[in-house]
This record gives structure tokens, C-alpha cells and sequence, in this order.
């Protein structure tokens, strides 16, 4: 996590955290060691199979290759939406192996969180209901984030230019402590300065004077290798090299049509129907259909800016512009 930061990433911890703890040592420790006979968690979240058959699944080591037998009979199990839209969690699930779905219940999956207070207000558990929900990051929680970052990264100062006219704003002491679309605090400057871009680099860190500037939206994103829910890509995307669904890259952000085209090394391309704001290496560009989940990546490249794009035309406008004046000022002969 700290490594993806320095890269000048922002990394996602909770969907970091089910897939190498919750869903990997958790899982192997409860089924392999304990002898559990499934995993139960509170995530709102559904399968495609009913809690009866998951008691039926065999339990597998982990895999010694990258490989899995060619042979083996695959009955996939498909992660589905929770119930209630608003508390959905399989955008933290989407990395998760196919293993483990297999051997896991959610409990959740069909309930409201409404009703789930209630079943819990009638059985007592008022102190549960109290509670504020957790908000803070997986692994670092509500500790303050700079102070958390500083006590294993060394500070790595630069400046925050702007965006549009290359002037320095002020000094950072890192380009790690910073994610696109987060407030700068530059000092001495009565409006709002937002983060669009970072260099490692050189450590600057540019900056745009909106919290809706065109530098902070793009269309287009690459990702690294997918993780698909059920092991392989969607046949429609093998076959087509190309795939319409949905897509998303925070939790609660509304879903964005978007087509994917497959590349050879199971990355993809991704191109939204429209742009949306600061899309960010190190997050995860996570995949539906319907009420599917269909995996995740993580998001290695975005296309060029909105921003970018609009003074590339204006720029190619000029020149046109010139060029015929200069065509039309020619004397003739």
C-alpha cells in the first residue's frame, strides 16, 4: 500500500484488505485450519447460489501455479447487488477469489439496513445501534492521513503549479500526500484550488483554480490484468474483443456506461459514455451487469484530459485559421 503511494498512486485498502486478508488468510485459516464449514461476513452483498449449496462446496488449497487445471468441472459462482442499493458493498468485494465465494454467506445480502436495525433494536442491541458507522481507511482508520503517511514515507517536497499558465502556487511536502480532485490548501488564496495532476518525477503537484475543471475530467482509462468474479472474462468479450457495461471507481458513485476492450495481456481499455471527475491511478475500475458483479482492475493509465483535449483543439483551430489566411492572402497569378 505504502509502495503504491511513493508510485504516486492512491490505492484502495478495503478492497486491498478482502482480497489478501479477509478473503485469502481469514478464508484459508477458518476452513483449512479451524475446519469451518463456510464463512459468514456482514457485507451487503448476494451470490448466485443458494446458502444450502454453499455447505456442498468442496474446500481447495491454494493453488500452487497461475494455472488451474483445464480439466476441472467449473460451476462459477457469480457475486450479485445487495438487496439494499444504498449500503451495496461488492464494489469492496470485487477483487475476491472464486474459492472463496464459494465456501462464503451473506447473511445481509437480502436485507435492508433499516431492517437490520430493527431485528437488532428487538433483540436488545441498542448499544449496537449508537454506533456511528466506520468511515476511516482500512489499515489506518480515522488516525489523521498525513501524519500517517509521514511516519513511514519521507517527505519529498515540490511545488503545486497551475495547470493552465505553469505559475508555482506553493510548496507540498510530497506528491503521495495528495489524491486528483482533493482540495489544495495553498495559502494566501481565496479561492479553491483543486488537485489535477501529479509528476513524480519532478514532484509537482498541478493544480486547477475548480472543483469541475476540465483537467480533472477524462473518458477514457486503462487498467492492469482484470480480476473476473468467475475466473475468466465474459464470453462476450472474448468473442468480440469488445464489451458494453457499467462501470465505477468509488463506492457510492453513481454507475457509468462504458465499453471495455480486452487487450491481450487481460487489461482493458475503458471508454465512458460520459467523463467523470478524477479518475485515479491505483483505484479500482470495478464492472457490472444488471445486478452483476463481474470483477475489478486497477487503474494504471487514464486517456487525456477534457481540458487537454479542448486546448488541442483550439490549437488545431489556429493553425487552420492560418493557414487559410495565408492561403487566401497569396497573390494570384
Amino acid at each position: 500500500m505504502l509502495n503504491e503511494y511513493h508510485r504516486g498512486r492512491t490505492p484502495n485498502p478495503d478492497i486491498l484488505c478482502n482480497k489478501h486478508i479477509k478473503f485469502n488468510h481469514l478464508y484459508h485459516y477458518a476452513i483449512g485450519t479451524l475446519g469451518a464449514d463456510a464463512l459468514a461476513t456482514g457485507h451487503y452483498a448476494r451470490t448466485s447460489q443458494e446458502d444450502e449449496e454453499v455447505f456442498l462446496q468442496h474446500y481447495t488449497q491454494q493453488p500452487s501455479g497461475l494455472f488451474r487445471n483445464r480439466f476441472e468441472v467449473r460451476n462459477a459462482v457469480k457475486l450479485l447487488q445487495g438487496a439494499d442499493c444504498l449500503k451495496d458493498q461488492t464494489f469492496f468485494l470485487s477483487q475476491i477469489p472464486q474459492d472463496a465465494l464459494k465456501k462464503t454467506l451473506f447473511p445481509l445480502g437480502e436485507l435492508t439496513k433499516d431492517y437490520v436495525k430493527k431485528i437488532a433494536a428487538e433483540a436488545g442491541f441498542h448499544h449496537v445501534l449508537k454506533r456511528k458507522e466506520s468511515m476511516g481507511i482500512c489499515f489506518i482508520g480515522e488516525r489523521n492521513f498525513e501524519k500517517f503517511i509521514l511516519e513511514y514515507l519521507e517527505p519529498q517536497p515540490g511545488n503545486l503549479v497551475s495547470i493552465e499558465d505553469g505559475r508555482i502556487m506553493g510548496t507540498h511536502k510530497g506528491w503521495f500526500l495528495f489524491t486528483l480532485g482533493q482540495r489544495a490548501r495553498i495559502g494566501g488564496q481565496r479561492d479553491a484550488w483543486f488537485v489535477v495532476d501529479k509528476d513524480i518525477t519532478t514532484g509537482d503537484v498541478f493544480v486547477a483554480p475548480s472543483t469541475n475543471h476540465g483537467a480533472l475530467f477524462r473518458d477514457t482509462i486503462r487498467t492492469d490484468r482484470v480480476h473476473w468474479i468467475t475466473e475468466e472474462p465474459p464470453a462476450e468479450l472474448v468473442q468480440n474483443g469488445m464489451m458494453e457495461c457499467y462501470f465505477r471507481f468509488q463506492h457510492q458513485m453513481p454507475l457509468v456506461s462504458c465499453t471495455l476492450t480486452l487487450n491481450q495481456d487481460g487489461s482493458v481499455w475503458v471508454r465512458l459514455a460520459t467523463p467523470v471527475r478524477a479518475p485515479t491511478p491505483g483505484q479500482f475500475a470495478v464492472f457490472y451487469k444488471s445486478d452483476e458483479c463481474l470483477g475489478s482492475g486497477k487503474i494504471v493509465r487514464l486517456g487525456p484530459s477534457m481540458y487537454t483535449l479542448q486546448q488541442g483543439n483550439q490549437q488545431n483551430l489556429a493553425t487552420s485559421v492560418s493557414a487559410e489566411t495565408e492561403y487566401n492572402l497569396k497573390p494570384t497569378t
